[in-house]
């Protein structure tokens, strides 16, 4: 290196704080003294600018108002000169939504005022251990299921889940049911600064709303009928690492107000305890439904939709992306093998070809179902059209059993003439064992209402 790029090399320090009240940046400046941090500070935007040409940092805080422009301004300089650079804002108290601008920005995460010692050094620890997930390649662990695809929908999904890694944003992932949703959840996890911390994931629709304060905030002994003994809930079982609600749209209302408290607090009260306890978690979140939808008819709290959804994630159905069936069905075949201690087997041309062809209206989890159900029917090493039993026909087709015409008018006795048909009742049978027999499920994955399937089940008598 010449002695012109060495005098020209930005100088590295740990962190730049840019805040224009002096007792804030001495606040500041001493607490990451005391962590061992380096720290330059700045009252303006344009000095913060200036210390970012000269410098390079491993973390940036900085204040939402400043004399000569705002935090949301020095967020987007920084995604534009130093997109690796993680930057956390500082806002008012009550500021959410300034945070969650701040965020869909590219912010890392925020921190509220009047700043909390603890959270600014959780903020910080993560922040800086982004380096090390970085060094490491960004590779998520053996142990977590890889994305497979690499159909251009999927290679973008990938993409954004990588990044989105790199940061503290709510992310609410979106997708029909048996998409892979807590897959994505996983990889984002496993990517980020909290990989090696908990993940904790809960189907919201599975808690009995009698349990669920409980279940999520814990409770103290004596607090009701049955509390023998204190018990931690979700949110401190997942401390430090990422809580999962899986089906957040059959949250009750009532439960709602309870959540949105704790993600904006950062702090969860016990059943029957009399204080607060500070929580940290990132919260990933999904759903099948259209919560948009759910907001407009009042069963979904508004705000509780703006804060959880700072950034979508649309996974795409397995027929959006059919060129990823041959990896997929490779993949699946292999886990198979290892599970049963044999070779893996393989697909002949036919039967993959049949797979191409089929509409997959439970996606992912069906491919695994029909393919664990071709296993313990083909005798050989090779799957034949046969062994997966697909019946071609168009009425496999994602909705056409009780398509948003039929649902829209609940038609039952004449809405498929053909519905005794003995091709249609398997259909309806192998819906219902993808979900465990879950008939409202079974019912969205096949496209139709639940009275609608109700009534076929009567009519076969298998109510």
């Amino acid at each position: 290196m010449t002695q012109v790029e060495r005098r020209n090399r930005p100088s590295a320090v740990d962190v730049l704080v840019v805040d224009d009240e002096d007792d804030i940046r001495e606040l500041l400046e001493l607490s990451l003294m005391r962590m061992g941090l380096a720290c330059h500070t700045a009252g303006t935007l344009a000095e913060a600018r200036a210390q970012l040409a000269a410098h390079n940092y491993r973390l940036c805080l900085t204040d939402m108002r400043l004399p000569d422009g705002d935090g949301l301004e020095l967020v987007e300089h920084i995604q534009a000169v130093r997109p690796g650079l993680p930057v956390a804002v500082i806002t008012a108290f009550g500021s959410i939504e300034t945070a969650i601008r701040a965020l869909k920005l590219g912010a890392f995460d925020f921190v509220t005022k009047p700043v909390e010692l603890k959270a600014l050094r959780e903020l910080v620890q993560h922040a800086l251990s982004l380096r090390a997930v970085g060094a490491a390649g960004g590779v998520a662990p053996d142990s977590e299921r890889s994305l497979i695809g690499h159909s251009p929908a999927f290679v973008q999904l990938r993409t954004q889940a990588e990044k989105l890694a790199r940061n503290q944003a709510p992310v609410f992932i979106h997708g029909e049911s048996g998409t892979g949703k807590e897959v994505i959840a996983r990889y984002i996890h496993s990517l980020g600064t909290r990989a090696g911390s908990p993940f904790v994931p809960v189907n919201c629709g599975a808690i009995s709303p009698e349990l669920m304060e409980s279940e999520f905030f814990g409770h103290r002994k004596g607090s009701f009928t049955g509390a023998t003994a204190d018990k931690s809930g979700l949110f401190q079982a997942a401390s430090g690492g990422t809580l999962f609600l899986d089906e957040i749209g059959e949250l009750p209302l009532s439960m709602q107000v309870k959540l949105l408290r704790a993600i904006q607090e950062r702090a969860v009260r016990p059943v029957g305890a009399h204080a607060e306890e500070p929580v940290d978690v990132r919260i990933l979140s999904a759903s099948h439904q259209d919560l948009g939808r759910l907001v407009a008819e009042g069963r979904f709290r508004q705000d509780l939709f703006f804060r959880i959804n700072v950034i979508t994630l649309r996974v795409p159905p397995l027929r959006e992306r059919r060129e990823d069936i041959p990896e997929l069905a490779t993949h699946i075949l292999g886990r198979l093998a290892v599970r049963e201690g044999a070779p893996p087997r393989r697909l002949a041309p036919a039967a993959l070809l049949a797979l191409q062809g089929y509409g997959f209206p439970g996606n992912v989890r069906e491919l695994e179902n029909l393919l664990e159900r071709a296993c313990a029917l083909c005798e050989g090493e090779e799957i034949d059209a046969a062994d997966i039993e697909i019946d071609p026909d168009p009425m496999h087709a994602p909705h056409a059993l009780g398509g948003p015409a039929c649902a829209s008018g609940e038609a039952l006795a004449d809405d498929l003439p053909a519905a005794e048909d003995e091709g249609e009742r398997l259909r309806i049978i192998r819906a219902l064992e993808l979900t465990r027999w879950n008939r409202s499920a079974a019912a969205r994955n096949l496209g139709m209402t639940l009275r609608q399937l109700r009534y076929r089940l009567q009519k076969w008598g298998m109510e």
